[in-house]
């Protein structure tokens, strides 16, 4: 029960970090537009480390390499056809509705949906015998969920919503993270068969994330130099807490 409670507080504060991606864009408004591709850089070096250093690698040092090349192909294909199905949809909330309102459902959605796997990377992290895995996989997935939540917020902000709803959207997209960790974690511990999989899923879904939304979104003409800097310093950031940790 401890670590049930553990994971779950640790789901929330992971949350709650998503939210404070939104603050600076309450100050900024449209200005934060600059930032965006510096912050989505971050989160493309953040997660990438993480999805290799925290899972991939585990997951070949716990199971074959077939069970490891199944999850990253089930990861990646959960998170095409999710891009695939929320795509294009004509959306409004209220009295707001446009382009702004669409983009900030469009990605709401694909945030939302991309968090599962990242909550069952915390507790699948926490439930393997890795000294300190767990702690440095739950750090990079609060640390990548802050910029997450400004990308929420741009469009929110653009689209007329408010404060604190643009708070409360932002860390909605991480909810999923707090009942997916506790569940996954009591998964692998009855199945321990269960924890390669785990991992690679998580991994997959995560990298084609990078792949697909990140790096198209934030390595445009005029922002490759932001971009990259942000890059280089969320992948050392996540290798220095690696080293640190000694994972």
């Amino acid at each position: 029960m401890p670590d049930i409670l553990l994971l779950l507080g640790a789901g929330i504060v992971t949350a709650l970090a998503t939210g404070l991606g939104a603050i600076p864009v309450f100050f900024l408004g449209e200005r934060a537009k600059a930032l965006r591709p510096g912050l989505i850089g971050l989160a493309v070096g953040l997660m990438s480390v993480a999805s290799v250093v925290g899972l991939l690698l585990p997951a070949l040092h716990e199971g074959a390499p077939a069970a490891v090349a199944a999850g990253v192909a089930t990861g990646v294909l959960f998170l095409l056809l999710t891009g695939r199905v929320l795509a294009g949809r004509d959306v409004h909330v209220g009295e707001l509705r446009g382009a702004g309102v669409g983009q900030s459902l469009l990605v709401f959605a694909v945030l939302f949906v991309h968090s599962l796997p990242e909550g069952m990377a915390m507790g699948t992290a926490y439930a393997s015998n890795r000294a300190g895995l767990g702690l440095f996989v739950i750090l990079a997935i609060g640390l990548q969920n802050v910029p997450e939540g400004t990308s929420v917020a741009i469009p929110m902000a653009t689209a007329g919503f408010s404060r604190p709803t643009m708070f409360w959207a932002a860390a909605a997209t991480s909810s999923p993270q707090p009942l997916a960790a506790p569940l996954a974690f009591l998964a692998v511990e009855q199945v321990r068969g269960l924890l390669p999989f785990s991992f690679s899923f998580a991994a997959g879904a995560m990298l084609a994330l990078v792949a697909t939304e990140l790096i198209p979104d934030a390595y445009k003409r005029g922002t490759r130099v932001r971009a990259a800097l942000g890059t280089a310093l969320g992948a050392s950031l996540m290798l220095g807490l690696s080293s640190v940790l000694g994972v």
